[in-house]
């Protein structure tokens, strides 16, 4: 039992992992708390059912053009919002209300055209029969999450570590002022990573639709919740510390709802969130920053 448990919470937070890596990476590179980002969750599984269920696409062909087009529209929220704001250094606390004013009018647009009712991926989309490996069950849709998680993060980080793209994205992390200098298009680059962020949101929109069979419009808002228990947890900007998070926070609210109840799953992760506040603000891979005068 136990051991089925953590199967489950390590596929679970798998998901919570891949949600929390594009919202690190855009808090990390750009400086801004972008509330829109549980929008391009909802986004993304709202248009992997359009292409499922009313043009019959296979979910291995409307994964990906799903999370393309919650990148594509990524890059045109945060042109259309954050593109001034950076360009006058405005403080962060305005983002963070142009982003909230912005996620609510979204949210509200998209319960007005599509309705709040619980949407279903059609059943035939992926088989039901489960593997059974070592007395664990796994089901199909858990064994494409995980693929697509592994994808997904392992191209991240070839991105990050391996080219020259990656290398001005870091740059502009450390010192955004300081790879203008040197010749880096940083107008570029914020674009590349809220397309990276969305679409990786997007993903995660469509994994966790595939999963519990429910996709609704304020999805994501239920999941910022875990993306920033992850990424505090984890660390503000680290990569690394978002994807073991993620994973953690995966592995505790199946121990919860398996051992404890259900309904706690909640309230356990916001008491982790605090813990980590209280014992390390800077996250478990997190570098403290001092500020000087």
């Amino acid at each position: 039992m136990l051991g089925q448990q953590l199967v489950n919470g390590v596929l679970l937070g798998a998901t919570y992992a891949l949600f929390a890596l594009g919202f690190t990476l855009m808090f990390g590179v750009l400086r801004v708390i972008n509330l829109t980002y549980g929008f391009y969750f909802s986004a993304g599984a709202f248009m992997a059912l359009a292409l499922t269920r009313q043009l019959g696409w296979p979910i291995w062909a409307a994964l990906p053009v799903a999370a393309l087009g919650s990148g594509l529209v990524a890059v045109a929220l945060d042109w259309l919002l954050l593109t001034r704001l950076r360009r006058i250094n405005a403080p962060e606390l305005a983002s963070l209300m142009v982003t909230l004013g912005a996620v609510l009018a979204l949210y509200s647009a998209m319960t007005s055209i599509l309705g709040p009712d619980i949407r279903r991926l059609p059943p035939e989309l992926i088989g039901s029969e489960a593997l059974v490996i070592a007395g664990l069950r796994v089901t199909q849709a858990q064994l494409l999450i995980l693929a697509a998680t592994a994808v997904l993060v392992g191209g991240l980080l070839a991105l990050m570590r391996g080219t020259r793209l990656g290398l001005a994205i870091r740059a502009m992390a450390e010192r955004p002022d300081a790879a203008g200098l040197m010749g880096i298009d940083t107008a570029r680059a914020a674009a590349l990573v809220s397309f990276i962020s969305g679409a990786l949101a997007g993903a995660g929109g469509v994994l966790i639709g595939l999963n519990f069979n429910a996709i609704h419009p304020y999805m994501g808002e239920t999941m910022m919740l875990r993306g920033f228990v992850v990424i505090i947890v984890g660390g503000l900007g680290d990569i690394r510390g978002a994807l073991i998070a993620g994973l953690l926070l995966g592995v505790v609210e199946v121990l919860t709802a398996g051992y404890v109840a259900s309904n706690l799953k909640d309230a356990v992760a916001f008491a982790i969130l605090v813990l980590v506040l209280w014992t390390r603000p800077s996250g478990l891979f997190g570098r403290a920053v001092t500020r000087r005068a």
